[in-house]
């Protein structure tokens, strides 16, 4: 069932999203080459632990997972498009890193995500970072009143297919609220003037994930949970919780 938000409470997700915000903020200032990918999530845990917020992702154990997720942070290093668990890896030069976050505040949960490069940036990964924020971006301002879910899904993939990269099949944003993940599915294609008829009250992540290498397959770790591109190219993704209210769509994780 998809449940409409009210101003308060919309007000109430926004406060979890600044959270968000200042978290994934601080990651990207922390991250460095020679750093251990597990210290980002030190740190993640220890600033949500202060705003007084609980980690979402922390135990969170879908059916398709063979375990509950074990970290804070998703860590996505380089082919690893999503689900990337932080542990020893060490970060090098150029590297290029998602991160993803979700935490809960007085019951309300927000997640987003960002993409960079640490240190020394190649010109085709800022190029792919570029091409996703410009897809969220676009897929956000699809999502007003009165416009439709296939809207917001193809104005993400103009973008993304528009500029020659591949997406990640099968994956997609979602409805949030007192939960993570809620209805409606989200998806990063569609059909223009189809789907879902947004109203105010919605409140959605829209997350595209872009593949360097053109391709739209992946395959999944031994780990169960992190999935990387399929010919080996670099990934990005970025997401931003928002809600569709009467004067269009706000950004409830914006920095």
């Amino acid at each position: 069932m998809i449940e409409l938000k009210t101003a308060g409470e919309v007000d109430a997700i926004a406060a979890a999203g600044a959270v968000v915000a200042r978290v994934l903020g601080a990651l990207r200032e922390h991250a460095r080459a020679g750093m251990q990918v597990q210290e980002l999530d030190d740190v993640a845990a220890g600033l949500i632990a202060a705003a007084g917020a609980k980690p979402t992702f922390l135990d969170y154990h879908p059916r398709f997972a063979p375990t509950p997720y074990p970290a804070v942070i998703c860590a996505s290093v380089n082919d690893a498009v999503v689900h990337g668990i932080p542990g020893p890896q060490v970060l090098a030069d150029g590297d290029l890193v998602s991160i993803d976050l979700a935490v809960h505040l007085d019951g309300w949960c927000a997640d987003a995500a960002v993409s960079f490069v640490v240190g020394q940036a190649d010109p085709a990964d800022l190029a792919l970072i570029d091409a996703t924020g410009r897809a969220l971006h676009a897929g956000i301002a699809a999502a007003g009143p009165g416009r439709r879910l296939g809207d917001v899904g193809h104005a993400i993939s103009s973008v993304g297919r528009g500029a020659g990269y591949g997406m990640l099949a099968d994956h997609g944003g979602h409805g949030v609220g007192r939960s993570m993940h809620e209805m409606p599915h989200v998806p990063n294609e569609g059909r223009p003037g189809c789907g879902l008829t947004l109203r105010p009250g919605l409140v959605l992540a829209i997350e595209p994930m872009l593949i360097a290498g053109g391709g739209d397959d992946y395959r999944r770790d031994a780990d169960g949970w992190t999935l990387r591109t399929a010919d080996g190219s670099r990934a990005a993704h970025v997401e931003h919780t928002i809600a569709v209210t009467e004067d269009g769509p706000r950004i409830l994780t914006a920095a």
